[in-house]
């Protein structure tokens, strides 16, 4: 790019703070660095004309994880773990509607149902078993039983005829959420550019020097909120996971409201007014979606339609309006990656699949690492 001295001036150089990514954890770092620090130029790096990633294409749930969801992460973390990453969602969620407010995001509370497929038998018992177990464990949490059997009154088919609910999970609408996380962040004064992917930096004793497809420029300090693309910045255990989503066109008397797991998680849906959201399949071939190429495969797409049709929708007909895929950045455990890399350089990463439970608490916590005195 062929920059004018009017360009370098106003908008490259005498950086403070340059965040890399303007989804919900890079806004919410950039935000924090301007409580920090009042007078600081912030500037945000962002690769797509929109977030790229996960944060504009999430299917806006505010969920804490279901029960088998949970149960399963029990296998794999310790008791306090498990805890210790509901808190954070439960936390970092109140910390987002704080933030914007409800009305701003369209907040509404219908709870959370994970239904259980005939097949899905052994998980169901072993989930009803440990009902008992998941809440008394949670309590701290929520200070109440959060998980509750509920009967199926929405008329799914092939399933369990209980679900096991969350009564404390709700929905949101994703693009009003960027929309006044955006906002807020151009009128604290915060300079975002989009269309710009960061190629590679180098730290140095007196500050960063960054690459991007488009110019070269310095900075005081460097947070990379890139989550599922971290990979090509950092050296650390993070996985692209790309997430398919499909939406019905409008559906007359649409009845159904809330929000919905299967099989730990793996597929989930809701109502978006008066269509379904229906998204998921990634545990059909993980090393496919194991990628940060955004599209559509055939495989996926025919079994989101067959469950659509089949337990969902059984009794009503509908037509998919279109679809898109978001990536998430995982790996073996579910506790976020936020940490100092150098004097200069920080990251905030790997959300696991929860970035709008946890982003806002992530990005500040990422912009806390460079805080007053550090």
């Amino acid at each position: 790019m062929n920059l004018s001295y009017w360009e370098y001036k106003s908008w490259l150089s005498n950086i403070d703070f340059t965040v890399i990514g303007s989804g919900i954890v890079g806004l919410n770092c950039a935000l924090q660095l301007r409580t920090l620090y009042p007078k600081a130029k912030i500037l945000v790096l962002e690769k797509g004309v929109l977030p790229q990633g996960a944060s504009t294409k999430n299917a806006g749930f505010a969920c804490f994880g279901s029960i088998s969801e949970v149960l399963s992460d029990l296998k794999t973390h310790t008791e306090e773990e498990v805890v210790e990453l509901v808190q954070q969602r439960w936390d970092g969620m109140a910390a987002l509607r704080k933030l914007l407010s409800d009305r701003a995001i369209d907040f509404q509370l219908h709870g959370g149902h994970e239904l259980f497929l005939a097949e899905d038998q052994e998980l169901y018992q072993n989930c009803l078993e440990n009902l008992e177990v998941a809440n008394a464990l949670l309590q701290p949490v929520f200070k109440d039983n959060v998980f509750r059997k509920i009967p199926n009154h929405f008329g799914f088919k092939g399933i369990e005829q209980n679900y096991i609910s969350h009564v404390f999970e709700g929905q949101l609408d994703t693009g009003k959420m960027m929309y006044s996380l955006l906002q807020l962040a151009m009128a604290s004064g915060i300079i975002i550019l989009n269309s710009v992917t960061v190629e590679s930096y180098e730290d140095k004793s007196d500050g960063v020097e960054v690459k991007t497809d488009q110019f070269e420029f310095r900075t005081n300090k460097l947070l990379i909120a890139t989550n599922g693309f971290a990979n090509k910045l950092l050296n650390e255990k993070i996985k692209p996971a790309r997430a398919q989503v499909i939406i019905t066109k409008p559906i007359e008397n649409l009845q159904i409201k809330g929000t919905f797991h299967l099989q730990e998680g793996y597929y989930y849906f809701r109502n978006i007014e008066n269509r379904i959201l229906f998204g998921g399949g990634r545990n059909l071939d993980f090393k496919t979606e194991e990628t940060t190429q955004f599209g559509e495969t055939e495989l996926v797409r025919k079994k989101l339609h067959e469950l659509l049709k089949t337990v969902i929708l059984p009794d009503t007909p509908f037509e998919i309006d279109y679809g898109w895929s978001g990536i998430m950045g995982v790996g073996k455990h579910k506790k976020p990656i936020i940490k100092r890399l150098s004097d200069n350089t920080a990251c905030g990463v790997r959300l696991g699949g929860m970035g709008v439970a946890i982003g806002t608490t992530v990005g500040r916590q990422l912009a806390n690492l460079f805080g007053s005195g550090s």
